[in-house]
């Protein structure tokens, strides 16, 4: 099970959305109103933790540091 965001869709104008999370199965389809107050929303995409399998490598930047933030270090 995964955990999304969603956030309500304002209604009216000056309205501030209102985010919530719920775990869903990846093969679920997304939310289009809120499970308790029938309100209209929709999935927020947010950073993950990155996870990644044996073998692979991480990007490397070409900021010019020897370090590859760019920070100029030599």
């Amino acid at each position: 099970m995964a955990t999304y965001t969603y956030e309500t869709i304002p209604q009216t104008e000056g309205e501030a959305p209102k985010r919530f999370e719920i775990k869903q199965s990846m093969r679920d389809t997304a939310l289009t109103s809120h499970p308790e107050t029938g309100v209209p929303v929709r999935r927020v995409i947010t950073g993950g933790a990155g996870l990644m399998g044996v073998g692979q490598t991480a990007p490397v930047s070409s900021g010019g540091g020897h370090c590859g933030t760019g920070c100029g270090c030599h």
